[in-house]
C-alpha cells in the first residue's frame, strides 16, 4: 500500500482505490465515487447501503479521484453545521489543493479563491449575511408573487393550446431566473442564456467552467448599471449598503444567490409535479386546492429534496465525527438528502410529515439559506405549481413515471424531463403593464 497525501483521508492502493481507516488500524474499506447512474436513479437505496456499510460519514472520491467524507447522519449533519469553528468554510483549508487536475470540473462549487458570502467566515460572514438580507427583504411579497403569475402565465401561453408540453424545459426552468433576474433589475431577455450558463456551472461537467464565466460576466454587467443608474432591485440595494464591502463583493455574493436561487428552485417546481402526478398520496387531491400542494412542497424537502449534497466544510484540526478520524484540512460534503432520511428522524418514510420543517433542505448553521431568501424561493415555486393547476386542471403523465429520468448529478436533484398532456385550453394573452389589467 502506497503512502497518502498529505492529509488525505484514505490510503491510496495499487490500483488507486481508495480505503480509509475505520476503528482499527487494521482495518480498511473501499471509498465510493461521488458519481454514478445510482445518485440519479435510486439514491434513497445507495444512501441506505451507505448507511449499513460505512456508517454515518462515508469515506468518498470526487471527479480526479479527489477524497473527501460524505456526511449521511441526521445528527452528524447537524453537528457539522453548528459547529463553524472547528468545521469551517474556508476552503483555504483544504489539503487537497496540490493533488487537483488542471480544469477540474467542480472548481465553480469548490474555489481557492472565492471571495463570496459562501466563504466568508466570523463577523464577515454576519455582515454579509445582513447585506444580503436587507437588500431581500426589500422585495415585497405581494409584486414578487405578481412577477411570477405574470411570468408563469406567459409560459404557459406557449404550449397551453398543444395540448402537451414537456413542463421542465418549457416552464420549471425557466420561471424562477425571470423572477430573480426581476428582482435583481436583469433585463428579462437575458433569463435564457443566463439558464443554460446556471445549469451548466451547476451540474460541475464538462461545462462548468464556460457556465461560471457566462454569470460572472452578466452580473459584473448588471453591478456596472446599477452602480450609475440604481433602481428599486436587490441589485441596487446592496450597492448602497454594502458594510465595506466592494462592488465586486456583492456581485459574487449575486451570483451565488442566483445559483442558489434558480435551480434548487427549479427542481422544487419540478419534482412537486412529478409527486403531485405520480404519488398515491397526492395524485387523488391534485386538483384538491392550496392546500394539496403546500403539502407536497414539504414532501418534497423531506424525501426528494433539490440540493442533494453540498460541499462544504473543512476540518480546522483532527478530530472524530461519526466514529471516524478526520484530519486537519479534510473536505466534508454535507448529504442533505440522506440526513433526511436518516431512519433516527424519519422512522417512517411512508408517512406524511404534516408540516415538519426540520429537514436540511435548506441547510443549518449560520451558513444557512437566509431566511428572506427562502421565503422567496417558496414564493416562486408554489406560484409556479399553483398558477399550472389552475391552467391546466386535468394535466397528466404522457408516459409511464418509471420512465421518468433524472439529470446526472450527484448534487442537485431535478427532472430532465416531465412529459405530460392536457385539455388544449386557449391563450390568455401579453402579460398586461404594472398595474393594468388584461
Amino acid at each position: 500500500m502506497t503512502t497518502p497525501p498529505p492529509g488525505c483521508p484514505a490510503h491510496a492502493a495499487a490500483a488507486g482505490a481508495e480505503a480509509v481507516a475505520t476503528g482499527s488500524e487494521d482495518e480498511a474499506e473501499t471509498s465510493v465515487p461521488l458519481s454514478g447512474p445510482r445518485f440519479q436513479s435510486e439514491p434513497s437505496a445507495l444512501y441506505r447501503e451507505l448507511r449499513r456499510e460505512h456508517g454515518p460519514v462515508v469515506p468518498v472520491t470526487l471527479a480526479g479521484d479527489i477524497p473527501a467524507w460524505l456526511v449521511i447522519g441526521y445528527r452528524e449533519v447537524h453537528q457539522l453545521t453548528t459547529d463553524a469553528t472547528l468545521f469551517s468554510r474556508d476552503s483555504a483549508l483544504w489539503n487537497q489543493w496540490d493533488n487537483l487536475p488542471p480544469n477540474w470540473p467542480l472548481a465553480p462549487m469548490i474555489s481557492r479563491e472565492q471571495p463570496s458570502i459562501l466563504y466568508t467566515v466570523g463577523e464577515r460572514h454576519q455582515a454579509r449575511t445582513g447585506m444580503i438580507s436587507d437588500a431581500l427583504e426589500g422585495v415585497d411579497a405581494h409584486e414578487l408573487r405578481r412577477y411570477a403569475e405574470e411570468f408563469a402565465d406567459s409560459l404557459i401561453d406557449m404550449f397551453c393550446t398543444s395540448g402537451e408540453t414537456d413542463i421542465i424545459s418549457r416552464y420549471a426552468m425557466l420561471l424562477p431566473v425571470r423572477v430573480i433576474a426581476k428582482m435583481y433589475g436583469v433585463p428579462d431577455d437575458q433569463g435564457p442564456d443566463l439558464v443554460a450558463a446556471l445549469i451548466d456551472m451547476i451540474d460541475g461537467r464538462g461545462r462548468a467552467l464556460a457556465g461560471q464565466q457566462h454569470v460572472q460576466q452578466t452580473i459584473m454587467a448588471l453591478i456596472a448599471e446599477k452602480s450609475q443608474f440604481p433602481g428599486p432591485d436587490v441589485a441596487s440595494r446592496m450597492l448602497a449598503n454594502t458594510q465595506g464591502f466592494s462592488a465586486v463583493d456583492a456581485a459574487q455574493d449575486l451570483m451565488v444567490m442566483a445559483a442558489a436561487g434558480h435551480q434548487p428552485t427549479a427542481d422544487w417546481i419540478g419534482n412537486t409535479l412529478r409527486l403531485m402526478l405520480t404519488d398515491d398520496r397526492f395524485t387523488a387531491s391534485l386538483s384538491g386546492g392550496r392546500h394539496s400542494v403546500a403539502e407536497a412542497m414539504n414532501e418534497v424537502l423531506w424525501e426528494d429534496t433539490p440540493t442533494q449534497n453540498v460541499a462544504g466544510r473543512w476540518a480546522a484540526r483532527d478530530t472524530r465525527l461519526g466514529g471516524r478520524a478526520i484530519a486537519a484540512g479534510d473536505l466534508l460534503i454535507l448529504g442533505l438528502a440522506a440526513a433526511n432520511a436518516d431512519p433516527q428522524v424519519r422512522t417512517d418514510a411512508s408517512v406524511l410529515t404534516g408540516g415538519n420543517n426540520a429537514f436540511f433542505s435548506f441547510g443549518h448553521g449560520e451558513h444557512r439559506c437566509p431566511f428572506p431568501a427562502q421565503e422567496i424561493a417558496e414564493v416562486i415555486a408554489r406560484t409556479a405549481v399553483e398558477v399550472l393547476l389552475d391552467r391546466l386542471p386535468d394535466i397528466d403523465l404522457a408516459v409511464p413515471a418509471e420512465d421518468l429520468a433524472r439529470r446526472p448529478s450527484a448534487w442537485l436533484r431535478g427532472m430532465t424531463a416531465l412529459p405530460v398532456t392536457f385539455t388544449p385550453t386557449p391563450a390568455l394573452g401579453p402579460v398586461p403593464a404594472p398595474g393594468g389589467h388584461r
